[in-house]
């Protein structure tokens, strides 16, 4: 039998059909001759998920997401999953829309639960969104970027404040503190130099000084090591005694008692004393007003002059 061209025509366009419905479900994803698995989830927002996303099981892509569509006037979205794999998994597991990296598209996992029924194909999972790395690291610094701006509010208002303190006049006495502090310090740094100076010239009676003092320290722990070895408590025994007996002394001089008690406390041998000095006193004046008459030397034997009391000049 055959085929006219009209029929011929007819077949190659049934064929382009097919092949064309056959390549869009491909592109989409789909393959309608394999036995895919459909599964569902709802989500409220799916944040840039794309149909022909892959879905992975512990790493492993298992399927592709067919179709993504809105379900309500909420605005929820529903997400149809088909899973070419075979591997069975609980209908308590979670359906996650995961980053692929930091500026990566969206892809989906599923979280497997352990206990449950088995998924089966058109069940409804469980559905969350997983925060990628760049609305985390946002989500941490929103907190940071509050506190920055706060901190540079009171910075600028902190500033304003200095500016209304320091005015004209101030910022004037201001530099002229600055100025004087400037003099002062070239002055200290002169006087520094002086010193410097000093300590240099005299460097040499400096060190002998210092070794002289070491020697004195030196010296001087010898001598606390030699009163340290000393015999404090007998020394002061000692010195107890001489004090005593020399109390002891004191009374008998007071009281009179021995040979100087009775000089100090007589009174005759005062009289005595004063008398004897007087005594003495005439005869010096009249050995002195008289002498031949106390050393005669007579060539011829002459006899002496009598005696005469001497007159006392004075009176």
């Amino acid at each position: 039998m055959k085929l006219t061209r009209e029929a011929k025509t007819g077949l190659l366009a049934v064929a382009a059909i097919i092949l064309f419905i056959f390549g869009y479900s491909f592109l989409k994803g789909q393959n309608l001759l394999s036995s895919d698995r459909t599964f569902y989830a709802v989500y409220d927002d799916v944040g840039g998920l794309s149909s022909s996303s892959a879905i992975h099981i512990n790493g492993l892509q298992v399927g592709k997401v067919s179709n993504i569509s809105f379900i309500n006037g909420k605005g929820q979205l529903l997400v149809t999953m088909n899973l070419s794999n075979d591997f069975t998994f609980s209908k308590n597991s979670i359906a996650k829309i995961t980053s692929d990296g930091i500026i990566g598209g969206k892809s989906m996992t599923i979280e497997l639960a352990s206990g449950g029924p088995t998924a089966q194909s058109g069940d409804t999972l469980a559905g969350r969104i997983e925060k990628g790395l760049i609305e985390s690291v946002g989500s941490k610094l929103e907190p940071l970027q509050k506190k920055v701006e706060s901190a540079i509010v009171n910075a600028d208002s902190l500033i304003s404040g200095i500016n209304h303190v320091l005015g004209p006049n101030t910022r004037k006495d201001l530099k002229t503190a600055i100025a004087d502090l400037s003099k002062t310090m070239a002055a200290f740094k002169g006087t520094s130099s002086s010193l410097e100076k000093l300590l240099t010239e005299n460097d040499e009676k400096l060190n002998r000084t210092f070794t002289n003092l070491d020697e004195m320290s030196t010296n001087f722990n010898q001598l606390s090591d030699t009163l340290a070895h000393l015999d404090i408590k007998k020394l002061v025994g000692n010195l107890q005694n001489v004090v005593s007996d020399f109390e002891k002394i004191s009374s008998n001089l007071e009281q009179g008692n021995g040979t100087l008690g009775k000089l100090l406390n007589d009174e005759a041998v005062y009289t005595n004393l004063e008398n004897a000095t007087k005594q003495l006193q005439e005869l010096l004046q009249d050995i002195k007003l008289n002498p031949d008459r106390y050393v005669h030397i007579s060539v011829f034997g002459g006899k002496a002059d009598k005696y005469e009391p001497p007159k006392d000049p004075t009176k």
